[in-house]
């Protein structure tokens, strides 16, 4: 874990960069011409200007060892600067993770080494044109090269799409097939037979360099064998899910507030009907409150993730597959809104949100899209409802129902609501037999993540009120915004929760209108209905709180 004092100057050194190398003009030209900025690139790796990557490597190996809130908090910050660059960075922490997790000692002093010390670019090359995702589905071989019986060196042949850095990295993570199974190999830029395609057109992070890769006989010594151990490779790869897709979920965030904060300095400006839009609830109730809740649900979920991963208790594949979804699609919405928020202005290239909207795009795709993610989500979960016969939600709902009695104000008698509906929805798809369909299934994973991420924002507002955040943690909000924010993301939680799953239930199978009331009573809408009172009052106070108005009215007391 790198101390608090040096992530923040680290957190400093890389804002002050931005602003001298990356201004808002620079980044709207490099976009336009679709340039990955290389050098840029190399000099933010470079330990003797910036040196971002030493926060990613274990101090054994020249880095700061940094944690996973750690890397949370410095992805967040590099996606607010540019969501391309961020990728380009990405890349080399995503192509060394296979080292850290899975090489011998030497190859993690020679590799890791040398990229805290030389700043060396890495780029992960897993998916492929034809298997996606799908790592299961790997088509690029390594066939063994043999000295008598002993294994001397492989020949990979195979195809890489999608590749960050594809044709700008020094050195390559290969995902190969061997007669063992899968395996990852270092293959360096250069090697004879190794090639990389022209950059792709892209959407958006355009200042990100991708490209496809093509190995045809690749040579490479046995020792580029990751691991030293031939069929290791999923479980290498799956053994950072967790960690990885956390670092995309900050993208999302990043790049989610990095609208917002600027949809919202507009919106104090702009005159519309006698008077500023941050002043009319038309405009801050649909296009900044409702996002911002959602972003800070997300943070919740990311913050309480991390700090499970750093105390040990492993990669927590589901919980990252649950921030991920949570954050990069509430960016994604950020974003939309913030193109909106500006009305003609947003639609232009000369407006960076346009730009962000682009870029965020990719958090939904990358490192597993977000039907990957409900699908994992879905799949996870429902194994526990089975394995507890129905009760994980129900118990996790009165653990809620205890910290109401003991903070009234964080919204968790409107989680409980979410959590006790939740496990009512699956235990009558499980009755029904309804996860055959793969919709249901997507859907579930939808209202899991919603439900998870309700009960991480009020945890998060009550350790708050009590002054027990993380000290790494993120400050923006006080203790009673972050409540009031718990309240607002709660209700649409239960909301969500309950009229979706009566939707997919009844939607999914022959049921009677009596049977139709008898579930709505059931997943307690009628309760969740009721528990909507408030909300335009807490909406009220978030929207003042952004635009510091509460903070106005006590100067103008003060003054009388």
């Amino acid at each position: 874990m790198i101390a608090k004092k040096t992530l923040k100057l680290s957190l400093k050194a890389l804002k002050e960069f931005a602003k001298k190398r990356l201004p808002d003009q620079v980044l709207i030209e490099l976009d336009e011409k679709d340039e990955c900025p290389v050098e840029i690139v190399r000099d933010m790796c470079n330990p003797d200007q910036l040196g971002i990557q030493l926060l990613f490597i274990p101090e054994e190996f020249g880095g700061f060892g940094g944690g996973a809130f750690d890397v949370y908090l410095i992805c967040e910050a590099m996606a607010a600067i540019d969501l391309g660059v961020a990728t380009s960075l990405f890349a080399t922490f995503l192509g060394s993770d296979p080292i850290t997790v899975g090489a011998t000692p030497e190859q993690k002093k020679h590799w890791l080494s040398r990229i805290a010390n030389e700043g060396i670019l890495f780029a992960y090359g897993a998916t492929e044109p034809d298997a996606g995702s799908d790592l299961g589905a790997l088509r690029t071989t390594a066939e063994r090269v043999m000295a008598g019986d002993h294994i001397v060196g492989y020949k990979i042949n195979g195809l890489k799409q999608w590749i960050s850095n594809g044709s700008i990295a020094d050195a390559y993570t290969i995902l190969a097939n061997t007669p063992a199974g899968p395996s990852w190999f270092v293959v360096e830029r250069g090697a004879a037979g190794f090639t990389h395609d022209k950059p792709e057109n892209k959407h958006g992070i355009r200042l990100s360099n991708t490209a496809a890769l093509a190995l045809q006989n690749v040579y490479v010594e046995a020792e580029r064998l990751i691991g030293g151990v031939e069929g290791q490779g999923l479980l290498q790869a799956q053994a950072v899910f967790g960690y990885t897709r956390l670092m995309v979920a900050a993208f999302g965030l990043g790049a989610g507030w990095a609208a917002l904060d600027r949809a919202i300095p507009y919106s104090t400006k702009r005159i519309q009907g006698g008077g500023p839009l941050s002043e009319k609830q038309g405009y801050t109730h649909k296009l900044i409150v409702p996002h911002v809740a959602h972003l800070e649900a997300a943070r919740a979920y990311i913050e309480e993730t991390a700090e499970r991963i750093d105390a040990g208790e492993g990669s927590l594949n589901t919980e990252g597959a649950i921030a991920k979804y949570m954050a990069t699609e509430a960016g994604n919405a950020a974003a939309e809104a913030a193109i909106q928020a500006l009305g003609g202005y947003g639609y232009t290239h000369e407006y960076l949100v346009e730009k962000i909207k682009r870029d965020v795009r990719i958090t939904t795709i990358y490192e597993g899209t977000s039907e990957i993610m409900e699908m994992t989500i879905g799949r996870d979960r429902w194994q526990l409802h089975l394995k507890t016969r129905g009760q994980h939600y129900h118990k996790l709902a009165k653990e809620f129902e205890s910290l109401h009695a003991r903070h009234a104000q964080v919204g968790a008698d409107r989680t409980a609501l979410a959590l006790h509906a939740l496990a009512e929805v699956m235990e009558r798809a499980r009755v029904a037999r309804l996860t055959r369909f793969q919709h249901v299934l997507l859907r579930l994973g939808e209202m899991i993540s919603y439900a998870e991420s309700a009960g991480s924002l009020a945890k998060r507002a009550a350790r708050a009120l009590e002054g027990k955040l993380h000290e790494k943690a993120n400050d923006r909000f006080t203790p009673d915004a972050l409540a009031a924010l718990a309240r607002i993301f709660a209700r649409e939680a239960a909301l969500k929760v309950g009229e979706d799953g009566l939707r997919w239930i009844v939607g999914s199978s022959a049921t009677s209108e009596a049977e139709s009331a008898a579930l709505e009573t059931s997943l307690g809408l009628p309760a969740i209905h009721r528990a909507q009172s408030g909300l335009l009052a807490d909406m009220d106070y978030i929207s003042d709180t952004l635009y510091k108005r509460a903070e106005k009215h006590m100067e103008v007391a003060l003054q009388q």
